[in-house]
């Protein structure tokens, strides 16, 4: 009995280890200065576009909108 549980313990701290290697493996590998230049340049785009939707908005509403009377 004791045979069987040594035997399960090792299997399962391997399991355990296999896991961790192989998610710090890939986290290494799916970081690169690629990425995050690419994250930096799509959320400047992302940016952009909401200010200039939000100046056309902007534009819409004063056209809109009558001239205050003196």
């Amino acid at each position: 009995m004791a045979t069987v549980l040594v035997s399960l313990g090792v299997a399962v701290a391997l399991m355990i280890a296999a896991f961790v290697f192989v998610g710090w493996r890939d986290r290494r590998r799916l970081s690169s200065p690629e990425d995050s230049a690419a994250a930096r340049e799509a959320a400047a785009a992302q940016e952009r576009y909401a200010a200039e939707r939000y100046g056309d908005q902007g534009e819409l509403w004063r056209r809109g909108k009558s001239p205050p009377t003196t």
